[in-house]
This record gives structure tokens, sequence and C-alpha cells, in this order.
């Protein structure tokens, strides 16, 4: 029986499956860009499967890493899904980010197919995922969780069990809602320092010595942008997207949520002038130049 089903091996879940390979995981995976399943073949307990449903069958546990909502129930609830193809008590685990009513739909249909569900959604940065240093927001039954949590730790070095399934989506778009606005915050105060001709390092010292100070500045645009790097780990299209995802949940909740609704019009912005394939850090590029001040850079 193969152990782990793994589909989606974009920018994040390529080096996450990569690392359970190293590990000894024995993984069948598939994505629908060929190239992304070659790094497996050096790995003789991986093969790569010819489509979800391939990569499911007979698995004990089923990964997916997919961009969004419409992705997920297409892979996985189809008739012909990944769903459908895994034995009875398996588990399935979505590690994507979508939407609370997605998760709840996959929980559902999970235990209609004799299934169980988990969602652990990745927290940190792609060069976290790199180095099997990722954090994962994970919602599971308890003895579920105790199944998957090797797997996980195989993947990340923070596990943390949020409660129940939905929970670690839920929990996820908290975090990302704080973690693209700070972004979208640092990228409007990059370019008033510049506007001011602050000097960068002296200014983030000031910051970070503050109550002013956040991860996103001291570690995302440090070791990105501030480098002249705004090549994509989570692109400017993807936050956008989890900023959807939260007005639309908060929306429902009739919670109101005006600066993330701020924040995505300003990530909106950048999209429509061609940056919603960088990084979101590149957020602070892209203030500086509509702002004509120089980039900001150590």
């Amino acid at each position: 029986m193969t152990q782990v089903g793994f589909v989606g091996l974009g920018r994040m879940g390529q080096p996450m499956a990569l690392n359970m390979a190293r590990k000894g995981f024995e993984l069948a995976v598939f994505d629908i860009n060929d190239a992304a399943m070659k790094p497996f073949t050096e790995f003789n307990k991986c093969r790569q499967a010819k489509d979800a449903r391939d990569a499911g069958a007979g698995a004990k546990i089923a990964i997916t890493v997919l961009p969004g909502p419409a992705e997920i129930e297409a892979v996985v609830l189809a008739q012909d899904g990944l769903l459908a193809a895994l034995p009875e008590g398996s588990i399935m685990m979505d590690l994507s980010t979508v939407l609370p009513d997605t998760t709840d739909r996959l929980a559902t249909a999970a235990k209609g197919c004799g299934c169980h569900f988990v969602d652990a959604p990745i927290g940190r940065l792609a060069h976290h995922a790199d180095i099997g240093e990722s954090l994962f927001m994970v919602g599971a039954e308890e003895k579920i969780f105790a199944i998957v949590k090797p797997a996980l730790e195989a993947m990340g070095t923070t596990i943390l069990h949020c409660g129940g399934p939905g929970s670690g989506t839920r929990t996820k778009l908290i975090n990302n809602y704080l973690a693209i606005a700070s972004c979208q915050m640092n990228a409007e105060c990059m370019a008033l320092t510049q506007y001011f001709n602050l000097d960068l390092q002296t200014t983030l010292e000031v910051i970070h010595s503050t109550s002013a100070t956040n991860g996103q500045l001291k570690l995302n645009l440090a070791t990105k942008v501030f480098k002249g790097d705004i090549a994509p780990g989570f692109s400017i299209d993807l936050a956008h997207k989890d900023l959807t995802l939260i007005v639309e949940s908060a929306n429902k909740g009739e919670i109101p949520m005006p600066m993330a609704a701020a924040a995505r019009e300003s990530l909106s912005l950048a999209r429509a002038n061609g940056w919603g394939k960088k990084d979101f850090s590149g957020l602070a590029d892209f203030w500086c130049d509509i702002s004509n001040v120089p980039k900001a850079r150590l």
C-alpha cells in the first residue's frame, strides 16, 4: 500500500514532498506540471502518479497542496477525484489555504466515504519549506492528529493542533490577514522612508526596537525585497486570493473588516500594474515605484 499520496507540487508543495521523500516516506506524487515530478525519480520509494486519483489509490494518507477552493474541490470532490480513490479508514489531509466552507465540505465528504479529514494549512515562507522548517496549523481529531503528526514533522518544525477539523483553516485566515496587511503597511512605510531620505538601516533599527516591529518587516522583507529579490515565494496573486477569502468569510459572519478590504484593494492595484506574480514582499518596490522614490535596499 502506498503510504502517502501527494498532490500539488508547486512552490510550497514540491519541497515539502521532497523532504518527506528524503526521510524515507513512500510517496505517489502528482502535479499537472510533469517537470515538478521529475526530482522524485531519484527516490526508490517514490513514483509519479498518472493523476490525482492514481496518487490516492491505496494511500493511507492523501495530502493536497493546491492554490485555492476551486482547485481543491475539483481535485478532491470530483466523481473520479482523489477522495473517491481513497480506501475506507484512510486520511485526507489538505494543506491548502481555502474558505472555511470548503474545508467543511471536504470534512463532510470524507466522513461520507468512511475516511478521516485533516486541515493543516502551512505557515511561514517558501524558504522554510525548502529546509523543512514549515509551521502547520492542524484541525483534526486527537487520534488522527497523532497519526499524521510524523508526516507533518517530516516537512516542518512547528506542529500546532488548533482543534477539530476546520480549526486549522480558520486559524490560517487569521494569521494571513495579519501577515499580508502588515506587508502592505510596510510597503507604504518604506516609500515614506525613501521620500524622507532616511537611512534604511537606522530606521529599521528604531522600528525593531519598539512595538512597531513586525515579522514581515524583520524576516520576509529583510531576506527578500531589501536584497532586490522579488522572485515569488508567496506571490501577490496568492496574497490577494487569501485576503479575498478572509473578507468573504468575515462578510458571511457580518464581521466588519475595513482594513482587510483596503489592503486587498491595494494588492488589486499592484496586480493591475503587472506585479501579481512577484513575491508579496515586492509590494515595497511597487509602492516606491508609484510614489516616484528610490527602492528601499540594504
